[in-house]
């Protein structure tokens, strides 16, 4: 019985992937790409390398879509033609006839999980890059101005107790995209001020692996001593270079790369983007899970209806809408601080297996 319900879901959810994703992509990238062709001169050869590179995230997307789908058709062809009937003739409950469909929607998730970490992010930025560097295309998450980079050390206290405590502090007003503008870095030592450094400018200096500060002020606390350079080799991390190069949209990000990056903007004191990556972060990780969802309701709603392929479709289209709204009104409390990153994330998902749940005993009974 198993093996047979999975061979019903697995050919309408092939279908519906393929279609569900062609549909995606043309919609959402191939006009845009065209307006870039004719308007802003982009290559038709780097379009073709951006139209497939955005083809990943709509094949995300359509994964749960495509196992609501599945579930809808396979198990409403097989309540049209009687087979659930003769299932439970033979004793066989309906949480029971479910199951392979719930299995299904599991491994999905975890296919989902695996592609929205691996495969999409990397692809999303390389999207945009080519755009920024084709059409000089607008980055919005391109850090241009107020780059903070806050550098800890580890100290082992006397107890045996570890504590991290700031070292250095490194603050551009400007950034150009090569040079960084309006410099202040301030050094700590044993927990006092050390030295502040004021400079016009900076730059990394690859061969060496060091800062080229100009029109330098070094302010040093002991002894008090003020002093200028025209040029100064200032040791100090890469890391506030990549901050603002690899600075990316969350869905070019994957989980890691999120929470490493809102480790460093914790402290730029921008509370709406910091708000912004926690709900972002918190609902890459909960959005495969709406594959379970979408499984247990389109399974359920198949067992208590007979649907052909196109009631299933409406259907599916219905659901889908529904419950992204409700994640986008959701997300928007998250957003603003009404609900808490983790329930502006996974409360959709409790919502719908709670209903998904409710109407599984429902048709059972």
């Amino acid at each position: 019985m198993d093996r047979y319900i999975v061979t019903e879901l697995i050919g309408p959810f092939l279908f519906s992937v393929g279609i569900f994703s062609a549909a995606g992509v043309a919609i959402g990238t191939l006009s845009d790409l065209g307006n870039k062709i004719f308007e802003s001169g982009l290559p038709f050869s780097q379009a073709v390398q951006v139209f497939f590179l955005k083809l990943p995230e709509f094949t995300a997307y359509a994964l749960p879509i495509s196992v609501l789908l599945a579930t809808l058709i396979a198990y409403g062809r097989l309540n049209k033609d009687s087979e659930l009937i003769a299932f439970r003739s033979c004793g066989v409950s309906i949480y029971r006839v479910v199951t392979p469909a719930v299995i299904l929607s599991l491994v999905v998730t975890g296919l989902t999980f695996l592609f929205n970490e691996l495969i999409v992010p990397a692809a999303n930025y390389q999207a945009t890059r080519i755009l920024v560097e084709t059409i000089n295309e607008e980055k919005p998450f391109l850090l241009t101005e107020d780059i903070f980079y806050p550098q800890y050390e580890q100290i082992n206290e006397e107890n045996g107790a570890k504590q991290r405590r700031l070292k250095s502090l490194f603050y551009a007003k400007k950034f150009d995209g090569k040079t960084m503008n309006n410099i202040t870095v301030v050094n700590w030592a044993n927990e006092r001020l050390k030295e502040i450094i004021v400079a016009a400018s900076a730059s990394w200096n690859a061969e060496i692996n060091s800062w080229d500060f100009s029109q330098v002020t070094l302010y040093q606390v002991t002894p008090e001593t003020i002093r200028e350079f025209e040029t100064k080799q200032v040791e100090f991390p890469r890391a506030p270079l990549d901050l603002a190069l690899k600075s990316r949209d969350p869905y070019e990000m994957n989980i890691a790369q999120a929470r490493e990056y809102l480790e460093i903007i914790q402290f730029s004191g921008d509370e709406p983007k910091i708000m912004m990556f926690q709900v972002r972060t918190q609902q890459k990780i909960a959005f495969p899970f709406v594959c379970l969802v979408f499984g247990l309701v389109g399974s359920v709603l198949g067992c208590g209806q007979a649907t052909g392929r196109g009631k299933s479709l409406g259907m599916s289209a219905g659901i889908v809408f529904m419950y992204y709204l409700l994640g986008f009104l959701i997300g928007a409390l998250g957003l603003i601080g009404i609900l808490s990153p983790f329930l502006a994330a996974w409360l959709p998902n409790f919502l719908g297996l709670g209903v998904g749940i409710w109407l599984l005993i429902k048709t059972a009974h």
